[in-house]
């Protein structure tokens, strides 16, 4: 077994929900092979409420989470990314920086659990359900053979895995 540990970057527009949630699900179940982040190319500055309410409500932590901008991780000086994930359509249609590596992209579009109105047992639905599929995604994407995979084959499965239940119709490529 490999002692690599593959960064992996969730990216969003206002990296407030969705990305969030990503990031915090990859640390809690990456088993120490895998560390997310996440970003946005217009962040909120803030992280949802709903967010952090729906990982402490499964036991995920929420230590360090913050909306932050893309350019934190398109420097020199910043982790090597080895896969970019969009997770909202906005951040999909966007010219997104040069990430230093080239590393895999695919776009993982979920409804955004921020933009519901209404009841607030709806919001909390909606942030429950973005949470349950992106739990799925990441769950298939962290048991890929990922060492054994060549690059088309592995694009084919991030794309595969992106079109999982609750994705979004917008099919979009990341830059």
């Amino acid at each position: 077994m490999s002692d690599r540990v593959y960064n992996v970057l969730f990216l969003c527009t206002g990296n407030s929900a969705r990305s969030i949630l990503g990031e915090a699900v990859l640390n809690h179940v990456g088993q120490g092979r895998f560390r997310g982040f996440s970003a946005g190319s217009a962040p909120k500055g803030q992280v949802h409420p709903l967010a952090l309410e729906t990982l402490h409500k499964v036991g995920i932590s929420t230590d360090g989470l913050r909306s932050k901008p893309w350019d934190e991780f398109a420097t020199a000086d910043a982790p090597k990314m080895d896969f970019v994930f969009t997770v909202c359509d906005n951040a999909a249609g966007e010219t997104c920086p040069i990430w230093p590596g080239q590393p895999m992209t695919a776009h993982w579009g979920i409804e955004d659990p921020a933009a519901v109105g209404g009841a607030e047992f709806k919001q909390v639905a909606a942030f429950e359900d973005a949470l349950r599929f992106l739990r799925n995604r990441i769950g298939a994407f962290i048991n890929l053979p990922l060492a054994s995979l060549d690059r088309l084959t592995l694009n084919s499965r991030l794309e595969s895995i992106g079109a999982m239940d609750g994705t979004t119709t917008k099919s979009s490529h990341v830059a």
